[in-house]
């Protein structure tokens, strides 16, 4: 059956998106569409707190696109080798945290130790470093998207973990989204399952996948890739069929197998 992926391609990843691969693997052919563009800011701020160590306690980082706007800092400046000669172990003295296994592989390249893979969420995530960390640290820090959501920060607020957060890129709906959208439904027809991968990937699509899918949409089994993605959903009405145990393309692709059976 046709799945149509909600979600931007893997970067760096060469060979099928590991999404695409684990559906098909299940025998449904599944399609990925871009929700998202991004776009980088303040990186010479970035730049500069990279190479303060000592300044903070650590390191956060839920997202993939956070670690690129790091590894756009160390190649834009020239500043690879100084960062793997002495700064990358000055933070791996402290504490290094990750949202899930694609960010956690991304901080790893940049010679980091990294704490959390296994945690799906900000707030399992947020319990962590509450539990680990002391309040009289100085503050971690956390570059994050422009949409990112106020659950950790504030979490650690409330728990006296000190945090200073940087906006390094912004968040936008993707130029092409409703042209390739109707393409899709044009080409392929309604989808028997539809999966979003984030809030911002339901606000900025699911008007356009109603309107394509008319009265069809009732047949459709939307798949959700965790619990924020899930409410999120919910919260607009539709009905969530499924949702992975963990943000893995493993689990998606066992709940969407389940769920079309």
């Amino acid at each position: 059956m046709n799945v149509l992926l909600l979600k931007e391609p893997r970067d760096g990843e060469s060979g099928q998106d590991p999404y695409i691969k684990e559906l098909a693997s299940q025998g449904h052919k599944a399609t990925l569409i871009p929700v998202l563009s991004f776009k980088f800011v303040t990186l010479n701020t970035l730049s500069d707190k990279l190479f303060q160590p000592e300044k903070h306690g650590g390191l956060i980082f839920t997202s993939p696109r956070a670690v690129e706007a790091v590894k756009m800092c160390l190649e834009a400046e020239e500043r690879r080798e100084e960062w793997n000669k002495s700064v990358k172990d000055k933070w791996n003295k402290k504490s290094i945290y990750v949202v899930g296994k694609a960010t956690a592989a991304l901080v790893r390249s940049l010679g980091l130790n990294p704490l959390g893979e296994d945690t799906g969420t900000a707030e399992v995530l947020s319990r962590d470093i509450i539990e680990r960390e002391d309040t009289n640290i100085p503050p971690l820090f956390f570059p994050c998207g422009s949409i990112k959501r106020e659950v950790l920060p504030t979490a650690l607020r409330e728990n006296g973990v000190p945090l200073e957060t940087l906006t390094v890129y912004q968040t936008a709906e993707h130029p092409d989204l409703e042209k390739n959208l109707k393409n899709y439904y044009m080409e392929q027809g309604t989808p028997a399952s539809i999966a979003f991968f984030s809030p911002s990937g339901v606000k900025f699509c699911l008007e356009v996948v109603r309107r394509l899918s008319g009265e069809q949409i009732a047949q459709i089994k939307f798949a959700a890739i965790g619990p924020t993605t899930q409410d999120a959903m919910t919260a607009e009405g539709l009905c969530v069929a499924c949702a992975a145990e963990k943000p893995t393309a493993e689990h998606l692709a066992a709940a969407i197998a389940k769920a079309l059976q």
